[in-house]
């Protein structure tokens, strides 16, 4: 169930709940043309780490339960479950048992429907290895349609220097302005079996600044205002005024530089997002996600539709078909099918 060429590549972009009114972003201003899939984010999982509910038989049921009711009641085509960051053997063991209870679920209800529908089963997974090597990749994979590498936060506010956040290589130069890499990670999951074309490449709609520094690599001081969060501004902001955007093909990250101010942030350029939906072509990866939809500019620096016409244009992107019957939802209209 892999994209790439063949079926056409993936282009996954999330829309957060909080959006739609803290930022007024509201899913018709969706660039759906350059789509293929929308995820929304977030339904909860409690306790936060998500450990209980896998742990046992009865957890990994009700569990999956729930998110055949999302399905069902909601109208969606699939799951996605961002379960990010292993950080004990438990989970390690009882993650696999928990997707195959996943998707277990989602066939056995998609065999209660008038026409046969496959719901799709998704993961965001970490591009560092001190969390992907906690997950059983292998085991994984049959289970699932496809894995978004989230190839992004590899730099931030928690490091003592600054650095690029979604790097392709490593820096043989500067190698403390890339603590991690996109092409490591690829390496890291294929030699466990998942193959490229069912990798989905995460990159970043937003840039993580760094104050009173002298480049990648550098120590800091403080990261500054951001959009919505300390040091953290959207694509559609940048670059600040009086700041000259830099790309480095070597390293495969992009930044932008304010040397009055000593500020770096780093984000993908429109010019660096075509230079990865390059790569994705290059290394028969299954296409390219975002984090998350409110924060792309629109028309021709769009950092979405830079990449899907990297791709070919819509027409080169994956297309199947909605699931439109929902028999067993509560909602009338969904029922009814908004007729």
């Amino acid at each position: 169930m892999g994209g790439g060429p063949g079926e056409g590549y993936r282009s996954v972009a999330y829309f957060v709940n909080w959006a739609i009114y803290g930022r007024k972003h509201r899913p018709q201003d969706l660039p759906v043309e350059n789509l293929t899939h929308v995820l929304y984010a977030f339904a909860n999982v409690r306790p936060e780490s998500g450990e209980a509910p896998a742990a046992t038989a009865a957890g990994r049921e009700t569990f999956a339960r729930t998110c055949v009711d999302l399905v069902k009641h909601l109208g969606f085509d699939g799951i996605d479950i961002d379960w990010e960051y292993r950080k004990t053997t438990t989970r390690r063991a009882t993650s696999s048992p928990c997707w195959a209870a996943v998707r277990g679920a989602l066939d056995a209800y998609a065999a209660t429907l008038p026409v046969p529908y496959h719901f799709e089963l998704s993961v965001a997974c970490p591009a560092g290895a001190q969390n992907y090597e906690r997950m059983r990749l292998a085991e994984m994979d049959p289970l699932l349609d496809f894995w978004n590498l989230m190839a992004y936060d590899y730099a931030g506010s928690w490091d003592a220097r600054a650095g690029h956040q979604a790097n392709l290589r490593p820096s043989g130069a500067n190698p403390g302005a890339t603590p991690f890499s996109t092409v490591a990670a690829l390496e890291g999951y294929t030699a466990k079996g998942v193959p490229a074309d069912k990798i989905v490449l995460g990159m970043p709609l937003y840039g993580r600044a760094f104050e009173n520094t002298d480049g990648p690599g550098c120590a800091y001081q403080g990261v500054g205002e951001g959009s919505w969060e300390q040091g953290v501004l959207d694509f559609k902001a940048l670059p600040g005024e009086g700041a000259q955007e830099v790309e480095d093909d070597e390293v495969g990250a992009s930044w932008s530089w304010d040397a009055g101010r000593r500020k770096l942030v780093t984000y993908d350029t429109v010019g660096m997002a075509r230079k990865k939906a390059q790569f994705v072509r290059e290394h028969g990866l299954g296409g390219a996600m975002w984090w998350e939809s409110s924060a792309d500019k629109t028309g021709p620096d769009s950092l979405i539709g830079t990449v899907v016409q990297t791709f070919g244009g819509p027409g080169g992107l994956r297309r199947q078909e909605n699931c439109v019957t929902q028999p067993h939802t509560k909602y009338d209209n969904l029922r009814a099918g908004f007729e």
